[in-house]
């Protein structure tokens, strides 16, 4: 039944889309409306799925310390307590210092989210569950995370906070480190499927995942990973013992849920990504692929939650000499075996 509905469902699409197609006024509007459309879809996906990684997280960080979590409010075990929180979280005072620079104290949560929204348009649910299949995917990946470096260290300095610009001069130079051996990791994936396209690196997987041809890449990637999400051991821009929340410690209200939602978010697309580009993302048998894709995603966000509770936060120094001495020299070996290997192939 949902194959004659996805079925149906396109061949409606196409004939509104090939009726819209014979005026310029039409089809100037239908491309208007999916695209809003589409955007609506992207951000509904993104506050569900981030509403039950939060009551996840909490659940599983119970767990690994032996202990329960929220329970109380929504039962059974607590599901609701994400749902109150948002709306305490929502009701609360929105403040601006007094000193801040209002106009990037303002802007900088937008930013970070606006930023994680633009990871979505390449990441595959399905074959053709996509925003835009781009022949640039890859490269379009990359680009969109350099935004994050922008809005941290936009909310570091406009904050006006000596423990806001600490946490950002420290975020922006570990995102910096880490991008650089992430993206030579990737490329490792790029050679061997010979495209840039996320979906067609998907369908180059059919046979064999890339896992087991990239570990080292992999494993580059997944170290570079938490960097980019800010999490245990990596979260230096935070730093609650050392910085009180760091960069955005000054944020309150709407605008700290923007942060909030952004870390959630995040740690979602980047799973995915990892999914996409080393473990076939939504390809296996006998289940849909959407269902295929969602399963290998939350299975990766899991692993990326028991590290989180598992390893204690690390020095900025070490944090730092890690990238340069040890992933990029990795992420090099790894590219130039890979290149030969093609060559060779």
């Amino acid at each position: 039944m949902p194959a004659d509905l996805g079925a149906f469902l396109q061949g409606v699409f196409d004939q509104v889309h090939l009726w819209a197609s014979q005026s310029p006024f039409w089809s100037a509007l239908f491309t208007l409306g999916w695209g809003i459309v589409k955007v609506v879809l992207v951000l509904g996906f993104i506050i569900v799925n981030v509403l039950v990684l939060v009551w996840l997280e909490r659940k599983f960080s119970g767990r690994v310390q032996s202990r329960l979590g929220p329970m109380r409010v929504g039962r059974p075990h607590g599901w609701a307590q994400t749902i109150a929180d948002m709306i305490k979280l929502l009701g609360k005072e929105d403040i601006v210092p007094r000193a801040a620079d209002k106009a990037l104290f303002v802007i900088a949560p937008v930013v970070i989210f606006t930023a994680t929204m633009l990871v979505y348009v390449v990441v595959p649910m399905g074959p053709r569950a996509i925003v835009s299949d781009l022949n640039i995917g890859v490269l379009y990946l990359a680009a969109a995370a350099s935004f994050t470096v922008i809005s941290v260290l936009m909310a570091g300095w406009g904050s006006s906070s000596k423990w806001s610009l600490l946490g950002a001069l420290r975020g922006a130079a570990m995102l910096v480190s880490y991008e650089v051996p992430m993206v030579l990791a990737v490329m490792g994936v790029v050679l061997l499927s010979g495209t840039l396209s996320t979906n067609a690196i998907v369908k180059s997987q059919s046979g064999l995942w890339y896992i087991l041809v990239q570990p080292i890449g992999f494993l580059v990637f997944l170290a570079a990973l938490f960097a980019e999400l800010n999490r245990v051991p990596f979260d230096l821009a935070e730093a609650e013992s050392e910085l009180v929340s760091g960069f955005n410690i000054e944020y309150s209200g709407l605008r700290f849920a923007f942060f909030f939602l952004a870390e959630y978010a995040n740690l979602l697309a980047l799973s995915a990504i990892a999914v996409t580009l080393y473990f076939g993302g939504w390809q296996g048998p006998f289940l849909p692929p959407f269902v295929w894709f969602m399963l290998k995603t939350y299975g990766f966000i899991i692993l990326v939650m028991w590290i989180r509770w598992t390893l204690p936060r690390v020095r900025v120094d070490q944090l730092l000499e890690f990238g340069w001495k040890v992933l990029l020299p990795a992420a090099l070996v790894n590219l130039a075996v890979t290149g030969v290997y093609v060559l060779l192939t």
